[in-house]
Order: structure tokens, then C-alpha cells, then sequence
């Protein structure tokens, strides 16, 4: 099998196993009238900024932990936080702090059992193999079939969010930079 047989099966394997109500219930966290954070370090922080971008191309107010024109997080804000250990001190101590302070969160993470998962008023479990090689193993560097997964399930996410608001490819389209 070539190497990219082998990451596809990876990947698939991953996807088979992400439990699609999970992400049912996040889809109802996430709406209009709510400012969306959201929050991850290193290669699952580029991750949850993709999510963020997709997001804003389909009408939502959001922004990115860490960013210099973020404003603060208030009660009745949702914030996405993304770690594949669930146990990034940095994501988990905010995410902590978030919640503390009436912020709704959803945990992405391989570990539903883990201290970010616990944080989360949602969460959805991404099995893909991790840094530390927790999940479905994997022949690629470190969090490398996580990241995918995550990449790929929020953007099943934010499908699923265009459906439900009817936000046509064209006027996603309309919203993409046009500073090219």
C-alpha cells in the first residue's frame, strides 16, 4: 500500500469512529446571537482557526483566543477549545476560566474523560492518534492523524451549521477575501 493508502485509511478509520450526535450537540450551542471563541495551541490551534474562518464565511461573529484584536469573553459566549490530551495547560486553563465565568463550552479532544472534556458543555471525540500516542495509531509524526480528523470533523460541523441556517455555497462565497 503507498503512504497515501495508508494515511487515507487512517483517516477514515478516524472519521468512522467520531460520533455524529456529538456533534448535534454542538451544532445547538452555536448560533447567531452568540459570539464564538475559539481556542487551541500549536498545529490544533491552526485547526481552530480554520473552524473560525469557515465560521465567519458563513455569518458568524467570531474570533480567535490570543489574536490582538480579541475582545474579552463574556457570560453567554461559546468558546471551541481544541486538545488532543484534553490536558494542555494553556487550553485547559482557560477553557476552565471560560466556563467559570458562564462561557458555554465545547471540547474537542480524543478523550472524553479527560480534564478538558470535563470542561465542556459538549464535546466531540476525535480518536485520531495524539503527540503522546493516545487513539487510533498512526504511521504519521505526532498529533499529525489528530489534527486531520479535527480539521475534517469541523468542517462537518460548519455543514451542518450552513444547512441548518441556509447559507448557500454562493453567499459563503461572497464573504471570502477578496484581498487576493
Amino acid at each position: 500500500m503507498t503512504l497515501i493508502g495508508q494515511v487515507t485509511q487512517e483517516v477514515n478509520e478516524v472519521m468512522g469512529m467520531i460520533d455524529e450526535s456529538q456533534l448535534d450537540q454542538a451544532e445547538k450551542l452555536i448560533q447567531k446571537d452568540k459570539r464564538i471563541f475559539v481556542l487551541g495551541a500549536g498545529r490544533s490551534g491552526l485547526m481552530a482557526k480554520g473552524f473560525a474562518m469557515r465560521l465567519m464565511h458563513i455569518g458568524y461573529t467570531v474570533f480567535v483566543i490570543g489574536e490582538t484584536i480579541t475582545p474579552s469573553v463574556q457570560a453567554g459566549d461559546v468558546l471551541l477549545a481544541v486538545s488532543g490530551s484534553g490536558k494542555t495547560a494553556s487550553i485547559l486553563e482557560l477553557a476552565e476560566k471560560a466556563a467559570a465565568n458562564g462561557v458555554t463550552v465545547i471540547s474537542v479532544t480524543s478523550h472524553a474523560d479527560s480534564p478538558l472534556g470535563k470542561v465542556g458543555q459538549a464535546v466531540i471525540v476525535v480518536p485520531g492518534a495524539t503527540k503522546g500516542g493516545d487513539g487510533v495509531k498512526s504511521i504519521q509524526l505526532l498529533s499529525t492523524l489528530f489534527d486531520q480528523s479535527v480539521h475534517l470533523t469541523l468542517d462537518v460541523l460548519c455543514l451542518k451549521l450552513s444547512r441548518r441556517d441556509n447559507v448557500s455555497n454562493a453567499s459563503a462565497a461572497a464573504t471570502h477575501s477578496n484581498m487576493e
